[in-house]
């Protein structure tokens, strides 16, 4: 048998995980660059914060310095669908994490490997305990990803979000890998949305919440949406 190393891999994603510093839901920003940062925890519990173009293979010139959103004046925030900036929407919904098993080896055979090198068959894979990542439960959207998640466009917002990765991610097998992973943390959204959504202004990162449109008087009552909880409106600190 011969041995060959592997980066890590996602596993699992599981809603509503407890999730080590994360019982205060407000969005953690960097105050060198004023941009959202991604939340790991290491096996052991260990909480790190990581810029999103990290994430994508990119570098910063600065190591993270996390605050909280409301305490970091003029923000620059993104669509956390398609990255567009300026988003004026705020949805609530299940906290998400993505645990990444790390893959420390995989066992293929040795007279394969001769004959076939790196597409040598895998015989056995031998993990590790890796990083989960906290989505958080905001998410900001842009007018044009609002407009898909107000429909409940699952595949349409899917395939707007895929276009705007860059293509290093989607190109040729990439893709379906891509949308698999996308759909299964889109379904999670539209499934646990809250009521209502919150308007974002400079002066309410984390949006003034409007509840949803009451049905006319004269719909049945069999087509008026259930009432749910609302979350409080949260203002910057002054």
């Amino acid at each position: 048998m011969i041995t060959i190393e592997r980066l890590p891999q996602p596993d699992t994603r599981t809603p509503g995980k407890a999730f080590p510093a994360m019982s205060d839901p407000t969005p953690v920003f960097c105050a060198t660059c004023r941009r959202a940062l991604n939340v790991h925890a290491s096996p052991a519990g260990r909480v790190s914060y990581v810029h999103p173009v990290e994430l994508r293979g990119g570098t910063v010139d600065h190591p993270a310095d996390p605050v909280p959103l409301t305490a970091l004046p003029n923000p620059l925030m993104e669509c956390d669908f398609c990255s567009r900036p300026d988003p004026v929407w705020t949805y609530v919904c299940a906290d998400q994490h993505t645990h990444l098993d790390r893959v420390t080896a995989r066992i293929v055979d040795a007279r394969d490997f001769r004959d076939r090198h790196h597409a040598a068959r895998v015989r056995r894979t031998e993990t590790a305990p890796g990083i989960t990542q906290a989505w958080g439960q905001r998410w900001a959207a842009c007018d044009d990803c609002a407009a898909l998640i107000e429909h409940r466009d699952l595949y349409g917002l899917i395939s707007r979000v895929a276009q705007a990765l860059p293509a290093k991610l989607t190109r040729g097998h990439r893709l379906p890998r891509v949308r698999a992973e996308l759909h299964a943390t889109y379904s999670v959204v539209f499934s646990t949305l809250a009521p209502g959504r919150g308007r974002i202004t400079a002066e309410h990162p984390l949006g003034v919440w409007q509840a949803p449109q009451q049905p006319a008087a004269d719909e049945p009552e069999a087509h008026r949406a259930a009432p749910g909880p609302s979350p409080a409106t949260q203002e910057r600190p002054s």
